[in-house]
């Protein structure tokens, strides 16, 4: 924002050097840079970040060095008398305009704005065009609040309508161009057209020109996320859309529309002002907050006097309410829209005392000794991220960073059923994209994004992996979130010579066991997933103890199908394990042992069993089995076909027995495995198989 410094000292006493008002701007943390024009006037211009759409006016700047140095405000004229009623009527139909002022003015001669004025708004990098619409730039570079002139006369019928387009319609704008409004833009119409972009830009057919006799002007409130929006559908940003994308003052329009009333009176010889049009459906609740002294001290590190805070926090404003002995009750003003909690008013008090007055102290560092109890409960605070990463940067991952927004219609292409918790999703009321309109449920999307893009890129070998957060709405003011982490692996088998021809969902499995066991999660176990988006005989649901904690396999054929990477010949194998499941799942403390003495004994069973029990059930099985000489187990061999009865199918599972005081003999390690081969059939009900 360019600010003339002459136009800054009729609204506050400055008596400064130009480098002094600079330096008292920058301490109060609005950054500043200063140029001197031709004729020798100094304008500031100072960057204001997009919270602060307070300080776009001479007013705001004025404001805060009012608290910087406790100096009067002085505020311009603006009182206007009602002479004549208006039977102009004004309806509000869509929520997206808060309130809207208006005035009509009669009997005004358009013509050139007096000098005072084009100078100031040529320093203001603001092209003058005439005596009217001079007065609405003037006011809201003046006041921070937009305005809006019409030709009074070339306005259809006795009534002014705030609505949306409601289907996109080409509207010419004040530059002449036609422009397709969206159907959620927000217009100003007549009784028979839209007359003007609301807060955006007006309209050519009723645009103020040397003919006009009557002036009605608008002064209104409308909300931010419309106007960013529309401004974006347009590409088109003026001053007025720069002030309302940021946030207006919804109860200070009307003094803008006043003193705005008063000038175009007084610079246009304007006959007659009429009574103040004010449609306001529902007013806004002004917010109080409780601000404790002590919560100052905590947060500033330093000790600021309860009256200096108050005093500060008065002079930017903020009126008191109530105080008691520890903490003043303040009612935040309307201008102020960036404040909303007591934080942002400790941020006030610091700000105007002065960070540089806020003493430096080193943090204090303690040392103590660390429990391994104290490192297990860190290490589930920060949910195990660390270790996870450098166990799948370890497997040749690498990792993906993506946005947390996805397109909601992925969770039809995954198969997702309607009941499902991801489709529990939390829409964004104002997204970038409509294909990334909701916050993620799981990381899958993301990844197989990051799969198609890689494959058109022409890369073939993928192996992803993202650590993140996803949200479900719990129908509360917040979502739920929970920390994930999800891979992706394109493979291709033979893809290197020295590779094995191994499945991948095995090569994944094994990943997945690595973390298990690096978490020290609870037993884990695998078990047959009803995920839709994997294929049904290469995939499982794994379970730390007896809670689900994610799934690992291959994308289904129908997946893939509809994801149009039917044409590439590699398997895609998929995983994702909730982080925070592998904290709260019980957990298994490390025992340590000593190296065995004494030699193993293996022998193998195989069991003819249903082709729909679990290999998994049966290791579990073995390993329950009432013996302590049982030390691992695993199987060996799955084969269904010729010789093997039609719904069986043949499991082998080799067994390790050992002894930790002795050497186990042949004759003991036959009846303890005669015993476990009876009590497996017993269990399974299946039929032993010679090998």
């Amino acid at each position: 924002m360019l600010l003339a410094v002459e136009w800054l000292k009729e609204f506050i006493d400055i008596r400064e050097e130009i480098r002094e008002i600079s330096d008292m701007l920058t301490m109060i943390g609005l950054e500043v840079e200063g140029e001197e024009t031709s004729q020798g006037d100094a304008v500031f211009e100072v960057n204001i970040t997009p919270n602060r759409p307070d300080c776009l006016s001479v007013i705001g700047i004025a404001r805060e060095i009012r608290a910087a140095t406790g100096r009067t405000l002085k505020f311009p004229e603006h009182h206007v008398e009602d002479e004549f009623e208006g039977d102009l009527g004004v309806e509000i139909r869509s929520p997206l305009c808060s309130r809207y002022t208006g005035r009509m003015i009669r009997g005004v001669r358009v013509g050139e704005s007096p000098e005072w004025m084009k100078k100031r708004l040529e320093l203001s990098g603001i092209r003058p065009v005439n005596n009217i619409v001079d007065v609405t730039n003037y006011v809201l570079l003046e006041l921070g609040h937009p305005l809006h002139a019409f030709d009074l006369d070339k306005l259809a019928g006795k009534v002014i309508r705030v609505d949306t387009a409601g289907r996109p319609l080409t509207f010419r704008t004040l530059d002449g161009t036609e422009r397709t409004v969206p159907a959620e833009g927000l217009l100003i119409w007549d009784s028979e057209r839209p007359v003007a972009v609301a807060g955006i830009m007006g309209g050519l057919d009723t645009e103020v020109t040397e003919e006009t006799v009557n002036v009605f002007l608008e002064s209104a409130y409308f909300r931010p996320e419309s106007i960013r929006r529309t401004s974006r559908a347009l590409g088109l940003r003026t001053e007025s859309s720069y002030r309302f994308e940021r946030g207006t003052d919804v109860e200070g329009l009307s003094v803008a529309l006043d003193r705005a009333a008063y000038l175009i009176k007084k610079l246009s010889e304007g006959s007659s002002v009429s009574k103040k049009i004010d449609v306001y459906p529902s007013r806004l609740q002004r917010t109080d907050i409780r601000l404790r002294y002590n919560r100052i001290t905590r947060v500033l590190g330093t000790e600021i006097p309860e009256e200096k805070a108050v005093e500060i926090l008065e002079l930017l404003g903020f009126s008191v309410t109530s105080r008691d002995a520890g903490s003043v009750s303040l009612t935040v003003p309307s201008y102020r829209v960036d404040i909303q909690n007591e934080t942002d008013l400790i941020e006030e008090v610091g700000r105007h005392y002065g960070y540089e007055r806020i003493p430096e102290r080193v943090p204090a560092a303690p040392v103590a000794p660390v429990s391994a109890e104290q490192v297990s409960a860190r290490s589930k605070r920060k949910g195990g991220f660390d270790d996870v990463k450098k166990i799948l940067r370890a497997c040749g991952f690498n990792e993906a960073v993506n946005f947390s927004f996805m397109n909601p219609r992925l969770l039809d292409t995954l198969n997702i059923a309607a009941g499902d918790e991801r489709r529990k999703t939390v829409h964004l009321l104002n997204p970038l994209r409509k294909e990334t309109s909701a916050l993620r449920t799981l990381l899958l999307p993301s990844l197989i994004e990051n799969l198609v893009h890689n494959l058109n890129q022409g890369i073939r070998d993928i192996k992803l992996f993202e650590v993140s957060r996803v949200f479900t709405d719990r129908g509360e003011k917040q979502p739920n979130e929970k920390p994930l982490v999800g891979g992706i692996h394109l493979y291709q088998h033979g893809q290197r010579l020295w590779e094995d021809r191994v499945e991948i969902y095995y090569i994944l499995k094994g990943v997945i066991e690595k973390i298990l066991l690096s978490s020290m999660a609870s037993p884990y176990s695998f078990k047959p997933t009803k995920e839709p988006f994997l294929h049904p005989g290469k995939s499982a649901d794994v379970h730390a103890g007896e809670m689900r904690i994610g799934y690992v396999g291959c994308l289904s054929p129908d997946v893939r199908k509809a994801l149009d990477l039917e044409h590439v010949r590699a398997e895609i194998g998929v995983f994702e394990l909730d982080l925070q499941g592998l904290t709260v799942s019980g957990g298994v403390r490390p025992a340590y042992s000593p190296l065995p003495r004494f030699p193993y004994v293996q022998r193998d069973v195989s069991l003819l069993v249903d082709v729909d029990m679990p290999a998994e059930e049966i290791l579990s099985l073995i390993r329950s089995f009432p013996s302590g000489l049982i030390e691992d187990t695993w199987i060996f061999d799955l084969y269904e076909g010729k010789g093997i009865p039609e719904g069986k199918r043949s499991l082998g599972f080799t067994i390790r027995y050992r002894a930790a005081d002795r050497t186990l003999t042949d004759e003991e390690v036959d009846r303890l495995h005669q015993d476990m081969i009876a009590y497996l059939v017993k269990k399974t009900g299946g039929q032993p198989r010679s090998l």
